[in-house]
């Protein structure tokens, strides 16, 4: 049935795989109901943008039973129109003189033994009061069993992201063509907000100018610096599509010329990307994947230290309903990833006080490997000043 909301197709009904799937995760962990608050956790398995307010909205899903999705009556509306109410959920509402955390109680009770699992990013007033009405239920975090299922993306989910990531590729197509020297990271970062609504997303997640020294902050986002020639530019833009789903790219960019060591560092970049995003497969580790790229650039020195030392962060992240959600492509993650996890491949190297560098793509693990939804050029790009 198409969401009422953005028109997107989904084809599952309540109760069946999906929420089996959980049920079994629950199971195995003696877990007797979960509560979801307003949050990607609900959008994703009860297709409900819900915003999260001070009025209670929560999907309960018992071991054993059907999923009630619990809603205020005055977003009873909403809730019906959710893909959880078309497809004939049970939608419960309470008025404004009645405790929904007893409505919840209730509900949980007749499930039987066993613990309660909340969502991951439940506010803490919304844990206490669950832990107040329901005092005999010990308390575990839902994100285990529900990223189980939400890691290994459908052929449509990934047609989602494929969507995403055409689109944001688009606003680097224009990237050239925006920034300037003279102009701000700002005023740059402005207009690329409005190329990102542009080329279709709802809502802008994130935009990362960072020029000239900046670029050695891996997480800068926009300042009064003005751009100079001869800064490389990191570049990275994210946002939110119809769908619920995120795109995530950055490029490196170079206003005129680079210097010659920044240059001869951005190839090993490069290389190193490449190299690991054809290094993904099932069974391959998460840490492995990330290795892989390290290694590579651990054979080239900069300034008499190995690139590696300047590459800070983990190579990648889960994305999805959210920017950023399991798998965690890092050190010390020994998971195996599976076909249909999506997740980024992003080196980079960040030189403090003088620049940076990240190129970033979303692949997809597939039965035979790789598919990378983000097609443009790694090459670095060159602006005329």
């Amino acid at each position: 049935m198409p969401c009422a909301k953005c028109g997107t197709f989904y084809g599952w009904s309540v109760e069946t795989d999906l929420i089996d799937r959980m049920r079994q995760g629950m199971r195995d962990r003696g877990v007797a109901a979960m509560v979801v608050t307003p949050g990607a956790d609900l959008r994703f398995l009860a297709d409900y943008d819900a915003k999260a307010l001070e009025r209670l909205t929560a999907l309960v899903i018992p071991a054993t039973g059907s999923s009630v999705l619990i809603a205020p009556q005055l977003e009873e509306g909403e809730a019906r129109e959710s893909g959880f109410g078309h497809a004939g959920g049970r939608v419960v509402t309470w008025t404004e003189t009645e405790d929904p955390f007893s409505i919840v109680a209730t509900i949980v009770d007749e499930t039987g033994p066993g613990a309660l699992a909340v969502d991951d990013h439940m506010w803490a007033q919304r844990v206490l009061r669950l832990r107040e009405v329901l005092p005999e239920r010990e308390q575990v975090l839902a994100g285990a069993i529900i990223s189980e299922v939400r890691q290994r993306k459908t052929s449509a989910e990934v047609e989602h992201l494929q969507h995403a990531a055409s689109a944001i590729e688009s606003v680097h197509a224009r990237v050239p063509d925006i920034i300037k020297v003279g102009m701000t990271e700002a005023e740059a970062g402005r207009l690329i907000a409005e190329a990102i609504i542009d080329a279709g997303h709802v809502s802008v997640d994130f935009v990362i100018v960072a020029s000239g020294p900046n670029g050695a902050n891996p997480h800068h986002a926009v300042s009064d610096r003005v751009i100079e020639s001869g800064d490389p530019i990191v570049v990275d833009i994210g946002g939110t599509m119809p769908s619920g789903y995120r795109s995530d790219c950055t490029r490196t960019y170079v206003m005129g010329e680079a210097s010659e060591d920044f240059l001869q560092a951005y190839a090993v970049l490069q290389a190193a990307q490449e190299s690991a995003v054809g290094f993904v497969a099932p069974g391959r580790t998460c840490e492995a994947i990330d290795a892989h790229a390290r290694d590579l650039m651990t054979t080239y020195m900069f300034e008499e230290t190995p690139l590696s030392e300047y590459f800070i962060h983990r190579i990648g992240h889960g994305i999805g309903l959210e920017s950023h959600e399991e798998p965690y492509l890092v050190a010390g993650n020994t998971d195996p990833v599976e076909s249909g996890m999506a997740f980024s491949i992003e080196p980079g190297f960040y030189v403090p006080g003088r620049f940076g560098a990240r190129i970033e793509d979303i692949v997809v693990c597939t039965p035979d490997g790789v598919r990378n939804l983000n097609l443009s050029s790694h090459d670095l790009v060159r602006i005329p000043a």
